[in-house]
């Protein structure tokens, strides 16, 4: 109550404009399914005699404040009827809306508007949001539906293979992208090394890829925000989904704890191609599956409050007969409460634990290894609705790190190795931050804010110092970089602050509206990233390791700005976006040639700290209406680090020149459609194409003690051959009865239908029988046909 007066006296104060002429009075509720009651996000709500909208935030809460009179309202939303109706505002009051999906009769009078055309009006740019219908439409490898493999078809964002896990935007690595799955973490979002997403489309209800123009509660990455939320589940009435495929199943249950009040949601998947492998002599003792599992429930306390408690645990589980075995996943937990001071105050407060998992058995050695990182994270946020034209949104958040860097202990008791644990590392990342949405004018848009970060790297842990601070040194005589001695070295007790580091993050954005159709946008942004990934992506299973900003490992510092052009025409039938962005990065990390990463205690050592930038034009052209519906889009880029000497006698990596970063794609298409030839048949395409990934070959060898050493160029001077494929799917939907709830449907689906051997690697050797050196291309899949059901009750 208290909180509540004081805030209103405040906010008040600072924003309110005195209106003597007429009253004003706020609308506000929550929109939600007609029929599963699930809250509805980014719904917008129109108000054609003022030219005024709201758009509903993460939880489906919409606010308005308007002058005094008789309105028509319109709720639309992708995938749903546009609801029409008549209000008479003569008093402040809440009023919930329940859309209906497209195509079911409605009691209401309704009018038909599609929104996925391109938003002219906000200040909104280098965003990009799927909807989950679309997204099970594309056909994807081995018939599995893949959110991140949706991704790859937007402009700006690509992958380094079939067999590389994450996603890249605009230039940058996949370690700089943050993923939230309901506001919690997600270190690594693909199973099987990047065949699989972790994330099952049955539970996910919205979707969106921030590649710039990012709002400042986000922070903590230096190149994008993947924000996803699961479904609350049906309060209405039990219903469960799923699906039957080659390789893999998934199952997921919803329904109601107290009818209208509370719901749970279940859902889990697992694969089963490991079971294939036993039919093979030579793979028969090899494994190679995943399983997950999603979980949430909602109870709506009354009208003013709601708890949410969500979850995500997920493994992989990968061996080669008996050499080694390599397991890795994440593990999320949320609990979440909304509570609405008043009509124009939304808070929401999060208790958030996310833990990433991996682990590596090499039994032919007789060592284990596990690693992994968890955080703790407090989040507070709140969302002013000032004015029909003015909304401020303001919180705070507080993450605790727990590193584990490596600990190596026998397999069993025949082993020689002995066990070690690596100096655990702790941090603790504190952030707060304002930002707000502004209507100067019918035709201007702004958005600002910013957000004050801080990092706390934290003891126990021994750390060393080294000669002129630098822990790695340069050999004149040999011209290559090494590790450099320890002069000496200090612990730190429990929670004693080795390092610190804070940083302002401005974010700006604006939007000029030339007429109803066209609209220019620009964007700035500063994000700062204090954790590092160190990687060996060239080892059989890629090792991953998560380490924080301390004395010698400096956070990312990334600026970014965009311009764009909006247009949509044909009366919203097509619409047409073009953006240019220039990226900078300071503080990328690079390796020195030959730097070992299993169990290094001393990471510092072989790592120097370089700059990245990249800079692009991406265009997207999209359909919207009809029964083909889909969109082409393409990037022109380049991505670039370098890592100069840190004197004139030192080299640097590639001569201190700038050099190819390993995520530098010149050329990005992708053409994706779908085709709805009737209520029982529907078709789906994808075709995407893509300059090969960087690569470092050799130019020459040499023998030592009669052995062949190759001698290697440039690094990443050469290219991978251009990456392209071509998939199709069917969708066969038989009639169904209607007094059955049953309803299922057939998934006939070819990946990479022309069979494009597209290499994932180039390896170099030399023939044992006849002694010349060959070049091995090394290919993932060719064609790949697949057929699975899904159904729902």
């Amino acid at each position: 109550m208290y909180f509540n007066k004081i805030s209103g006296i405040i906010l008040a104060f600072l924003f309110s404009i005195p209106c003597f002429s007429q009253e004003k009075y706020t609308l506000s509720g929550v929109i939600s399914d007609k029929k599963s009651n699930e809250t509805l996000i980014g719904v917008n709500v129109y108000i054609p005699e003022l030219n005024s909208s709201v758009t509903t935030n993460e939880y489906g809460f919409y606010s308005i404040t308007l002058p005094e009179g008789n309105y028509t309202v319109l709720a639309s939303y992708i995938g749903y009827t546009t609801l029409s109706e008549p209000i008479a505002l003569t008093q402040s009051k809440k009023h919930n809306f329940s859309l209906q999906l497209s195509g079911e009769m409605l009691d209401e009078v309704v009018i038909t508007d599609n929104r996925k055309s391109t938003n002219i009006r906000a200040a909104e740019m280098s965003m990009n949001k799927l909807s989950i219908a679309s997204i099970q439409k594309m056909p994807v490898v081995l018939g599995e539906v893949d959110v991140i493999k949706s991704l790859l078809l937007l402009p700006g964002v690509t992958s380094a293979g079939e067999r590389s896990s994450g996603f890249n935007v605009r230039g940058g690595g996949a370690d700089q992208n943050l993923i939230l799955l309901d506001e919690a973490t997600i270190f690594n979002s693909s199973h099987v090394f990047g065949f699989f997403s972790v994330f099952n489309p049955d539970a996910i209800k919205d979707l969106r890829l921030y590649k710039g123009g990012i709002p400042a509660n986000f922070g903590g990455r230096a190149s994008s925000v993947l924000d996803i939320y699961q479904k609350d589940g049906n309060s209405n009435s039990f219903h469960a989904n799923g699906g039957i495929g080659l390789i893999s199943s998934r199952l997921l249950l919803e329904g109601p704890l107290v009818k209208n009040k509370g719901s749970f949601l279940i859902g889990g998947r697992s694969s089963y191609a490991h079971l294939f492998l036993k039919l093979s002599e030579k793979l028969k003792n090899s494994t190679a599956y995943f399983y997950d599992l999603n979980a949430k429930m909602s109870y709506k306390l009354n009208p003013d409050n709601n708890l949410y408690f969500s979850g995500y645990f997920g493994r992989d589980v990968f061996s080669i007969s008996d050499s080694f075995t390599n397991k890795y996943g994440n593990t999320t937990l949320n609990l979440r409460w909304n509570h609405l001071f008043s009509d124009k105050l939304f808070s929401n407060f999060s208790l958030i634990y996310s833990d990433y998992y991996y682990g590596l058995n090499l039994n032919f050695i007789g060592f284990k290894w596990d690693s992994g990182i968890k955080n703790y994270n407090l989040k507070y946020d709140f969302k002013s609705y000032i004015s029909d034209n003015f909304k401020l949104k303001y919180g705070l958040n507080a993450i605790y790190y727990s590193f584990n860097p490596g600990r190596i202990s026998p397999i069993d008791s025949n082993s020689a190795i002995n066990p070690d644990q690596l100096d655990k590392k702790y941090a603790f990342e504190p952030a707060l931050y304002v930002s707000a949405e502004q209507e100067l004018s019918k035709k201007w848009n702004l958005t600002y804010g910013l957000r004050y970060s801080m990092f706390y790297r934290l003891g126990a842990s021994t750390i060393n110092y080294y000669t002129n601070n630098q822990a790695v040194v340069f050999d004149t005589e040999q011209q290559i970089y090494e590790k450099a001695t320890p002069t000496s070295s200090r612990f730190y007790g429990k929670n004693k602050v080795i390092k610190s580091y804070n940083n302002l993050e401005p974010r700006a954005a604006v939007a000029y509206q030339l007429n109803n159709n066209t609209s220019l946008k620009a964007s700035y942004n500063r994000m700062a990233q204090y954790l590092q990934l160190i990687s060996n992506t060239s080892s059989p299973t890629p090792l991953d390791i998560w380490m924080p900003s301390d004395n010698y490992i400096q956070p990312q510092i990334a600026d970014q700005v965009a311009f764009g052009y909006f247009k949509n025409f044909k009366d919203n039938m097509y619409s047409l976006e073009v953006e240019t962005y220039y990226k900078k990065i300071k503080n990328r990390l690079d390796y020195i040639d030959g730097a070992d990463l299993i169990a290094n205690d001393a990471i510092e050592q072989v790592i120097l700290n370089g700059k990245m930038r990249s800079y692009g034009l991406e265009l997207m052209l999209r359909k919207n209406e009809g029964r083909w519906n889909g969109w082409v889009s393409y990037t022109l880029s380049k991505s670039e680090q370098q890592t100069p000497g840190r004197t004139a006698e030192e080299l640097g990596i590639n001569n201190g020149q700038w050099y190819r970063s390993a995520y530098d794609k010149t050329h990005n298409l992708a053409v994706t459609a779908t085709y709805e030839r009737s209520k029982k048949w529907a078709f789906g395409a994808n075709f995407t194409l893509q300059t090969g990934q960087p690569v470092t070959y050799p130019t020459g060898q040499y023998n030592y003690l009669d052995v062949v050493v190759p001698n290697y160029g440039l690094r990443n001077s050469n290219r991978l051959p251009t990456y392209h494929h071509l998939d199709l799917s069917a969708t066969l939907t038989p009639k169904s009865n209607s007094n059955r709830n049953w309803k299922g449907e057939w998934v006939f689906s070819v990946y990479n239908i022309y069979n494009r051997k597209n290499a994932a690697a180039i390896n170099f050797s030399q023939n044992a029988d006849t002694g010349t050196n060959e070049a091995i291309k090394t290919s993932i899949f060719g064609v790949v046909p697949a057929v699975s059901y899904n159904f729902k009750f």
